[in-house]
């Protein structure tokens, strides 16, 4: 029953006060990020792919999203912005020597250490484990210690000796404000593919439309004919190149056959414009249409 028989409550019994926030385990939390995959959440093994954020994830699990994006599957939000192989880079690490395979037996005869991270940097020895920072480069792909890359800082790859250049450095799994950042610039580089590959496909039907033109001016050509096409085709490698092929488009198309001196005449009787091609009244005859009952 309760408060008889001499029995004193607590004021944590009889009041309730405010629930405590639940705080996350910050070891639990750096090895959900540097030991699952972000996808999938399975546990990392190679192959490793990381995305233009700064995400680990297994690359069958990425492979099985792009390859079929209707199903179900739980956390996808994470890879939305990868939309093919092209956006995504496999990363070249290197393997900590005292992390051992988890496919041995644990027999609790020795001492094991949880926070063990299967990668370390190759030029300081740091473990990839989420206390140090760590970056890969978009280039080659080789992942190092912030650390590394400050201390020894030059432009050539420490592991592979490709050159890379600042922007190609990704933080891995950074904070919120490194994640926008490189969102934005994600964004911006994306933004900038896509105006070159339109002003290329520009470019690509300015010339299709130049050849086009010297085809109907004919294989000799004219000085004339020459100097707008050559004039049209220096436009289209410059911004102005829409205009510069309307313009050849219009000249040429007012020009008469007739009016070329370099084709000859039975080319040009080819057409109703050349005088053998005019008739009088008299000469033309009347079209007479015959029905079943006129013979």
């Amino acid at each position: 029953m309760g408060c008889d028989g001499g029995t004193i409550p607590k004021r944590h019994e009889l009041v309730k006060g405010p629930k405590k926030v639940e705080k996350v385990d910050r070891n639990a939390e750096l090895a959900a990020k540097w030991k699952y995959c972000a996808l999938s959440q399975e546990k990392l093994r190679r192959p490793i792919i990381t995305c233009e954020l700064g995400r680990l994830y297994n690359k069958d699990a990425v492979i099985e999203y792009l390859l079929d994006k209707t199903a179900e599957r739980p956390n996808t939000e994470v890879a939305t912005h990868i939309r093919g192989m092209k956006d995504i880079k496999e990363l070249n690490l290197t393997d900590n020597p005292e992390w051992d395979s988890e496919g041995r037996t644990t027999k609790g005869d020795r001492y094991e250490d949880m926070h063990c991270a299967m990668f370390i940097c190759p030029v300081v020895g740091l473990e990839m484990s989420g206390k140090h920072r760590f970056c890969y480069l978009q280039t080659c792909g080789c992942v190092f210690s912030d650390r590394a890359l400050k201390e020894v800082k030059t432009e050539i790859c420490h592991k592979c000796g490709e050159q890379f250049k600042s922007e190609d450095i990704v933080v891995l799994n950074g904070t919120k404000e490194e994640v926008e950042k490189l969102r934005e610039r994600m964004e911006e580089k994306r933004l900038k593919a896509k105006t070159k590959k339109s002003k290329k496909n520009k470019v690509a039907e300015t010339a299709v439309k130049v050849s086009d033109l010297k085809d109907v001016a004919g294989p000799s050509g004219s000085s004339s004919s020459a100097s707008v096409a050559s004039s049209s085709a220096s436009a289209a490698s410059s911004s102005s190149s829409s205009m510069g092929v309307k313009a050849a488009v219009a000249a040429i198309s007012k020009r008469s056959y007739q009016e070329m001196g370099e084709k000859s005449e039975v080319f040009k009787s080819l057409f109703t414009t050349h005088t053998s091609a005019k008739r009088t009244k008299d000469q033309t005859s009347n079209w007479v249409t015959h029905t079943p009952y006129h013979f």
